[in-house]
């Protein structure tokens, strides 16, 4: 198995379980993190290696990636496994995938790439490297289906272990935040090359915040070996009373808020599931931008929106990505409890749709791609 990330380290986890009910001698290696190494995954190499976003900042690492990939197919066409799972970060297990299939090794990808949103060119290579596909998302087997590739939904793992209606007034007793006073959850991502981009924005817009509303407080998850970091970053920005920086717990933080500021990507679904307003806000390396933004195939990048198909929260994205933008947008939430409480509804709906025994879906998928 290959995670590349935080999320794909939570989505392995969760997979694991299942595969481990199910095949209880079954022995993972690879590439993880944390949560599959509690389970007895062998990290060969710790997923933050991969964890790099944006083309100029993937081409910064680019052979140390290419080393590790190059050193992983080695080791696996030498002493082949069963099945190879790589779970999200495409860009490294697609190429990957691609040359361990035409040896003969089985592969599954989980998670499908936005196929829908950018880069619809993937969709060969898809079909070149995959033998089959889990899919978190219930439209993507139809379109995976038009160009003959197999593929099973089976829901988002989010959906099955976020509850319905989390509990705000346990997890700010847990994080020791003042139960009466508003609480806004800052967070500027998982990779080193996001949090750089936007933890000082994120940092500035909570300090207007704070200057019109000086009752709030506020919590910003971080990862524990990109804690120091952050800490800098917000020391840079002259520091944020108020801030309760703390070691992972990012879904405490969101069940604790009432407004989260937060990167798009998988975090955004993941606030949408604990029904928290959010405000999404991004910033990259500008010719990173320039390329993306030629690619992107509809309006959204927060999955809320892509997946409600309308601009549900805002998006603030590059030039718009102002500390004032975000810190009115969070405010404006704040102030209105009616639509609030509309969005709320709207993402309960949402985690219906998504809600599916995960893991056991998945591992009769994969049963049935071993068994071929």
């Amino acid at each position: 198995m290959v995670a590349g990330e935080a999320s794909g380290d939570l989505l392995a986890g969760l997979l694991i379980q299942g595969m481990q009910m199910h095949w209880p001698q079954a022995q993972g290696v690879g590439i993880g993190g944390p949560r599959m190494q509690a389970q007895g995954f062998d990290a060969w190499w710790p997923h933050e290696k991969l964890a790099v976003r944006g083309y100029v900042e993937v081409l910064r690492h680019y052979r140390g990636i290419v080393a590790i990939r190059d050193q992983l197919r080695q080791r696996l066409l030498a002493q082949p496994p069963d099945l190879f799972i790589g779970v999200d970060a495409p860009d490294f297990n697609l190429d990957l995938e691609a040359r361990l299939k035409a040896e003969g090794i089985p592969t599954v990808h989980f998670v499908c790439p936005s196929i829908w949103a950018w880069r619809p060119e993937r969709m060969e290579k898809i079909r070149r490297s995959v033998d089959h596909m889990l899919c978190i998302f219930p439209f993507e087997p139809a379109l995976l289906a038009k160009a003959g590739v197999q593929a099973t939904y089976v829901g988002h793992p989010s959906a099955q272990t976020i509850p319905m209606h989390p509990d705000r007034t346990a997890a700010r007793q847990t994080l020791g935040l003042d139960g009466q006073r508003p609480v806004v959850a800052l967070l500027p991502g998982s990779r080193l090359s996001e949090i750089e981009h936007l933890t000082p924005r994120f940092v500035q817009a909570a300090q207007l915040m704070q200057r019109q509303n000086p009752a709030l407080q506020f919590v910003l998850p971080a990862i524990p070996s990109l804690l120091p970091r952050i800490q800098a970053l917000v020391d840079a920005q002259g520091g944020l009373p108020g801030l309760y920086l703390i070691q992972g717990q990012s879904h405490r933080a969101l069940a604790a808020c009432d407004v989260t500021l937060i990167a798009s990507g998988t975090a955004t679904l993941e606030a949408a599931l604990f029904k928290r307003p959010m405000v999404i806000g991004y910033h990259m390396n500008w010719l990173s931008w320039q390329i993306m933004k030629r690619q992107q195939l509809q309006p959204w990048v927060g999955l809320p929106n892509i997946l409600s198909e309308d601009f549900v929260v805002p998006e603030f994205l590059q030039d718009r990505c102002t500390p004032e933008a975000l810190a009115k947008a969070c405010l404006d939430w704040l102030s209105a409890p009616d639509r609030v409480d509309a969005l709320q509804s709207r993402f309960e709906q949402l985690h219906l749709t998504l809600q599916c025994d995960t893991a056991k879906l998945a591992t009769h998928a994969l049963e049935k791609v071993l068994s071929r």
